[in-house]
């Protein structure tokens, strides 16, 4: 929720479900630069993600 915009403890918990339930989820969708400015701060909180794609 601290790294995310617009996260909320709600949708964050609908997301850890979705994951569960469903082996994946959509957190969020922007641009590239903003992509990997979220994926270093999560890195360094000690998070992960999966890698960022390119459409």
């Amino acid at each position: 929720m601290k790294y995310i915009p617009g996260m909320n403890s709600d949708r964050a918990w609908d997301l850890t479900n979705q994951v569960h339930y469903e082996g994946q989820a959509v957190v969020w969708i922007g641009p590239q630069e903003q992509a990997e400015l979220y994926h270093q701060q999560l890195y360094r909180a000690g998070l992960t993600m999966a890698p960022l794609e390119v459409a």
